[in-house]
């Protein structure tokens, strides 16, 4: 394994053996009638400046239109969140399970539109051929790890939602604007990482 995992291994494990507060929700905004569990892949390419694998969704999907993400989907029967997250990141972007070293998986995050998303750390080669499925991916990039675990980059927000105010952070990356649930999948990680301690 490289050093960048085992790097995120152990800060990982660090980060998951204490108690972190103010980690981000939208469970007071969730639709409990409408709860579907769901995986996501945060794919970090080992090299010397690491970056994460984003995908853009279509406009045309039902859920999330348009936004960045990452590699994800629900969880089907039978799987867990690391067989469902590998399984999809397979399915969008043509990255074969073998070449996904998995760290583990680390909070989850509940979405106002009714998603209970695990997201799974693992780290990936930098060389990857990228494949997209254009019904599910319109575009992908990569967007460097300092940068997603730096909270002094994320801008706050508030939005009247759902007949209340709701905290959003997001980021522009080359054009790329990386917000709500990927932006607090983010800023979570990076709570419990503390990536430049």
């Amino acid at each position: 394994m490289s050093s960048l995992f085992h790097r995120l291994t152990d800060l990982f494990e660090q980060g998951h053996s204490r108690d972190v507060d103010g980690l981000l929700s939208d469970a007071r905004f969730a639709d409990l009638d409408r709860t579907a569990d769901a995986a996501v892949l945060i794919a970090v390419t080992e090299q010397e400046n690491p970056t994460v694998l984003l995908t853009q969704r279509p406009r045309t999907m039902r859920d999330h239109p348009g936004q960045v993400a990452f590699p994800g989907g629900k969880i089907d029967a039978g799987e867990d969140a690391v067989e469902a997250a590998l399984r999809e990141a397979w399915e969008e972007l043509g990255i074969r399970e073998k070449h996904v070293n998995v760290i583990g998986t680390t909070d989850r995050y509940q979405t106002g539109t009714g998603f209970d998303i695990t997201p799974v750390l693992a780290t990936v080669p930098a060389d990857l051929a990228i494949r997209p499925d254009p019904r599910e991916v319109e575009s992908w990039f990569e967007a460097p790890l300092d940068h997603l675990m730096d909270r002094t980059r994320w801008q706050e927000n508030e939005v009247f939602w759902k007949g209340a105010m709701r905290r959003y952070y997001e980021m522009d990356h080359e054009g790329y604007r990386i917000w709500g649930v990927t932006a607090a999948i983010c800023i979570n990680l990076s709570r419990r990482l503390a990536w430049f301690e």
